[in-house]
C-alpha cells in the first residue's frame, strides 16, 4: 500500500524569498511515530511542507494529514484536493480534536486525541475495507510503542533533527493551553518506559537532543531515572520545565548532570492576578528569581515564555516584562499575544462573553489580536508585543543581559546564543535555502557545551511526585 503523510505549512513558511528559522527547527515526529505502525510492505512518504515543496500530483492509496490551528485551512485544501482525486484521506492532530465537526467535512476518517491506539485500528479496518468515519482515542499508554520511523525524516533540512518526545501531555491545566482538548477524556500526562526512552536516545547520532515534551520534569521518578541513565552518554540537551519543578528537590541538578544546557520556562506573566485567572497554579506563589538563580548556577540557559493581553495587563506591561527579563539575564524570550484556541477554557469563556472576533484560524498565531481586549486596546497590545521583541533582542539589551552572569564564559555563551538566534536571520535564511541547515548543528553543540561552575544550593522543598 502506498501511504503519504503530510504536515502542511503556512504561506509564510513557504516563501521563496524569506524562510524564518522557526519553521525549520524540528521534523514532524508525530507522523513519523504513526508510520511505525504501518506494515513493512507499505511504501511510505513523509512530506513536511515547511521544508520542501509538496508533490500533489501523485496517486497514493492513503493520505494522512496532521492539522494544527494555523495550518488548518491549508490542510483542508490539500485534503479536498486528494478527495477529488479519489484518494482516501485521514485528518488528525490538535485542531481536529478541538473541532472535529469542522474537520470531518474534509476527510474520510478523522482521529480524535492521541493516535497510538486508534491508528493501528484504522489500518486494520482500512485493509479490511471497513474504515470508520471517526476514531476516538481510548487507551493512554506509550509503554510499548515501536521505534519512530526516523528513516523517513530528511535530517539535513532541520537544525534540530534529534528532537525526541518521551511523554505525552502535561500534568497541569492552564486555561489557555491548546493541549487540554487533545487529551480530554483520559489521562492527560503519561510517559514511556525509561529503557525505551534511553534506547531511542541511543539511536540518535551526534551529541545534541531537544526534548519536545511539554514538561520533561513533570514525573519525578521517570525523569530521575531518565537522567540517571543519560549520565555518561556525553549528550547536551534542551527541554521544558515549570518553575515549581525547578525549585523542588534536586531533579534540576540531575538534569544538568545528564547534559541539560537550556530550558524553556513558562513564566507567562509577572502579575499574580493573571496567574490565578489563567489557572497557572504551578507558578502561583513561586519565586521566579530564585528559580533563575538556580538555573544559572548550573549553567542552564533560559528561554522564558510570556503572554501579553491577559485581563490584568496595562499599557506598561511590555516595558516591565522586558526590563525584568533583561535584569534577570534570560537568554532568550518567546513573547505571545494571548490567543484563545478552540477547545480551551479560555476560548469557551471568551465565546460566552462575546469576545471572539472571528474564526480565521491562520491568524491564531499568537502574533495577532483575535479577541476583544480588556485593559488594553488591540492596537496597544499589538504594538506592545512588537516592542517587546524589538527591545529584548536589541544589541544593547542582549549585551546587558549577558553581563548579568557572574562568570565570563557564561556571559559569552549567552551573547553568542541570543545574538545568533535573532541577529543573524539572513544567515539562517541562506542555510535553509541551500539545504545546509544541519551543518550549523556543531556550532549549536559547542555553544551548549558545559561550563564548569559551582553547584546550586539544595532546595528547601521536597521533590514533586
Amino acid at each position: 500500500m502506498k501511504i503519504k503523510m503530510i504536515l502542511p505549512a503556512l504561506t509564510e513558511a513557504k516563501s521563496p524569498f524569506w524562510r524564518p528559522i522557526k519553521y525549520s527547527l524540528f521534523p514532524p515526529l508525530g507522523l513519523a511515530t504513526l508510520a511505525a505502525y504501518c506494515s513493512p510492505d507499505d511504501s511510505i512518504e513523509l512530506q513536511d511542507e515547511h521544508v520542501e515543496e509538496l508533490d500533489l500530483e501523485d496517486e497514493p492509496d492513503l493520505v494522512i494529514i496532521q492539522v494544527y490551528i494555523t495550518n488548518a485551512f491549508r490542510a483542508y485544501d490539500i485534503a479536498d484536493h486528494y478527495l477529488l482525486r479519489g484518494v482516501y484521506v485521514c485528518l488528525g492532530g490538535l485542531h481536529v480534536s478541538s473541532l472535529p465537526d469542522e474537520a470531518i467535512k474534509h476527510a474520510d476518517s478523522i482521529f480524535i486525541g492521541p493516535g497510538e491506539d486508534t491508528f493501528p485500528e484504522f489500518l486494520q479496518d482500512f485493509r479490511n475495507k471497513c474504515p470508520k468515519k471517526v476514531y476516538r482515542n481510548k487507551t493512554r499508554d506509550i509503554a510499548s510503542i515501536p521505534p519512530i520511523r526516523r528513516d523517513l525524516i530528511k535530517r539535513n533540512r532541520y537544525l534540530v533533527p534529534n528532537s525526541i518526545v518521551v511523554s505525552r501531555g502535561c500534568p497541569h491545566h492552564c486555561d489557555f493551553c491548546y493541549k487540554d482538548a487533545f487529551f480530554e477524556g483520559g489521562r492527560s500526562f503519561y510517559t514511556q518506559q525509561v529503557d525505551a526512552a534511553l534506547a531511542e536516545i541511543d539511536r540518535l547520532a551526534g551529541r545534541h537532543l531537544y526534548f519536545l515534551d511539554d514538561h520533561l520534569l513533570g514525573h519525578q521518578r521517570f525523569a530521575s531515572d531518565l537522567f540517571e541513565g543519560m549520565k555518561g552518554m556525553n549528550r547536551v540537551f534542551q527541554g521544558a520545565s515549570t518553575i515549581d519543578a525547578i525549585l523542588r528537590g534536586d531533579l534540576i541538578e540531575a538534569a544538568a548532570e545528564a547534559g541539560m544546557r537550556s530550558v524553556f520556562v513558562g513564566f507567562e506573566t509577572l502579575n499574580a492576578n493573571n496567574l490565578v485567572q489563567s489557572n497557572k497554579r504551578q507558578n502561583i506563589g513561586r519565586d521566579y528569581e530564585e528559580a533563575i538563580k538556580r538555573l544559572h548556577s548550573l549553567g542552564i540557559m533560559i528561554n522564558g515564555s510570556f503572554v501579553f493581553g491577559l485581563d490584568d495587563d496595562d499599557p506598561d506591561v511590555f516595558r516591565r516584562t522586558v526590563d525584568w527579563a533583561v535584569k534577570n539575564s534570560l537568554t532568550t524570550c518567546t513573547f505571545h499575544i494571548l490567543t484563545p484556541y478552540p477547545g480551551t477554557r479560555l476560548f469557551a469563556n471568551m465565546e460566552a462573553q462575546g469576545r471572539i472576533l472571528h474564526r480565521e484560524w491562520d491568524q491564531y498565531d499568537t502574533r495577532q489580536v483575535v479577541y476583544k481586549t480588556v485593559g488594553l486596546t488591540a492596537e496597544q497590545l499589538k504594538s506592545g508585543y512588537d516592542y517587546a521583541y524589538r527591545s529584548f533582542y536589541s544589541w544593547s539589551n542582549i549585551a546587558r543581559a549577558s553581563l548579568g552572569h557572574d562568570r565570563l564564559k557564561h556571559a559569552i555563551k549567552h551573547f553568542a546564543y541570543a545574538g545568533g538566534w535573532k541577529k543573524f536571520e539572513p544567515v539562517w535564511n541562506f542555510m535553509i535555502k541551500t539545504k545546509g541547515l544541519n551543518k550549523m548543528l556543531p556550532l549549536l553543540e559547542a555553544i551548549l557545551s558545559k561550563v564548569k561552575g559551582h553547584k546550586a544550593a539544595p532546595s528547601p522543598f521536597p521533590a514533586i511526585a
